[in-house]
């Protein structure tokens, strides 16, 4: 890390010289890029409440972690999300509502449970901080977990793209051509699952959706066919994540609650685009 920290060190910035500033940055310099990354499949797939269902089994992983007397709630949270993940998709398929009635029923379900569990005894309360996350707390070593998972991610990406965005707009079709649909849809999820636990520490539950969504939707106001797609979205994740860090810090306002705001301002822009060149 101490290598990052002096090329960090020689950006013109009065936030660089706090090393938890430049944890936060390294942070979003992994976290934009990766969220930018899952949200355009999200978007396509018409599952914007997908990652918000997932925030909210934050409360239950955690309430399993503590039952199981487990040092680092993060694994808890992990298996938790996916599971939960597997099950929206499984039930998803089934066809008996629809998406967004079936992602709501069960993100319903993981929020109470788990803050049934954790308010026992009046103990909730130090659990709140999870609700607007915290990025300048994050750690070198939770930097590293992102940075894999990106990585990874990346591969599975360039291996399965074709087959999700088969799968994404009809499956039918996609079986036709041989595609297993519930092996791709299941990486995705468990794609989705990795990044939104790892981060929601950071984000917050509240805010950790609209940052995977926005970007994407955004990129998707002006995008002309798919390269541009993830290109915009790369970049305009990556813009509002450093934008929103640097005006948080001189604000002193969340960073999370702040990087939303300017993904919102872009993709309304993006939006004023869109309706002029039509």
């Amino acid at each position: 890390m101490e290598t990052i920290y002096s090329i960090l060190n020689l950006l013109p910035f009065e936030f660089i010289q706090y090393n938890f500033m430049k944890n936060a940055l390294i942070a979003v310099l992994f976290v934009s890029p990766l969220f930018a990354l899952l949200g355009t499949m999200a978007v396509n797939d018409k599952m914007a409440f997908f990652s918000d269902a997932l925030g909210h089994s934050v409360f239950t992983g955690i309430a399993i972690g503590v039952i199981l007397g487990l040092q680092n709630p993060v694994i808890s949270m992990l298996a938790f999300a996916v599971i939960l993940g597997l099950a929206i998709s499984r039930v998803k398929e089934s066809g008996t509502a629809s998406t967004d009635t079936i992602i709501s029923v069960f993100s319903s379900i993981s929020i109470a449970l788990g803050i049934v569990i954790l308010s026992r005894n009046g103990g909730f309360a130090k659990y709140t901080s999870y609700l607007t996350g915290d990025i300048l707390t994050v750690r070198p070593a939770e930097i590293a977990a992102v940075f894999v998972t990106l990585v990874i991610a990346y591969i599975l990406w360039i291996k399965i793209y074709n087959n999700l965005l088969l799968v994404s707009i009809n499956q039918s079709f996609a079986s036709s051509r041989g595609i297993n649909c519930r092996l791709t849809e299941n990486i995705f999820v468990v794609m989705v699952a990795a990044a939104v636990m790892l981060s929601v520490k950071w984000i917050g539950i509240l805010t950790i959706n609209s940052l995977l969504i926005l970007p994407a939707a955004a990129a998707r106001n002006i995008a002309l066919n798919s390269k541009q797609y993830h290109f915009y979205s790369l970049f305009i994740g990556l813009f509002s994540g450093i934008a929103g860090l640097i005006l948080s810090f001189y604000a002193d306002t969340s960073a999370g609650a702040s990087m939303v705001l300017v993904s919102a301002g872009v993709y309304f822009i993006t939006l004023l685009i869109k309706n002029k060149i039509r």
